[in-house]
């Protein structure tokens, strides 16, 4: 398995995982609106989005995206995870950690000093995976959110 950056090049391969990731959470797959959305994140350098490839086929096996956010106390650059999916016949195959810890070795080359993901409280094996990564519980902080629409 390779671990590869994805740029508008990639959009026919992660676009369906892109989809089956929103699907996962309970939206519609909007093939078009996921498409233009991804590609606006490459285009815009929004996202490092990386794709684990299959070193026979080539076949797409996963995706995670992270978004570089900021912090005005530590004054220092954060990426956050907002999405990690494989697909189902690739599971239980270290993808996800392999997506990750690749992540992890770009953004300390980049600087970066924090890494951030969410998940939700009933997803045991994310939680899992993530705290077997290195990551832990935030007692620091609250994160809440706003719907704007």
């Amino acid at each position: 398995m390779r671990i590869v950056q994805a740029d508008v090049d990639h959009l026919d391969e992660v676009t369906p995982l892109f989809i089956k990731y929103r699907e996962t959470y309970g939206q519609l797959a909007k093939p078009e609106a996921s498409r233009r959305f991804l590609e606006a994140r490459l285009v815009h350098e929004q996202a490092i989005i990386l794709v684990a490839e299959d070193d026979d086929s080539g076949k797409a096996l996963g995706f995670c995206q992270f978004i570089p956010s900021f912090s005005a106390l530590t004054l220092s650059a954060s990426w956050v995870l907002k999405g990690i999916y494989v697909i189902e016949e690739a599971r239980r195959q270290l993808v996800a950690d392999k997506l990750i810890n690749h992540a992890k070795n770009l953004a300390r080359e980049a600087g970066i000093e924090r890494m951030t993901v969410m998940t939700g409280e009933d997803n045991m094996a994310a939680q899992s995976l993530y705290r077997s990564l290195g990551f832990s519980n935030d007692h620091d902080f609250m994160y809440f959110a706003l719907k704007l629409k």
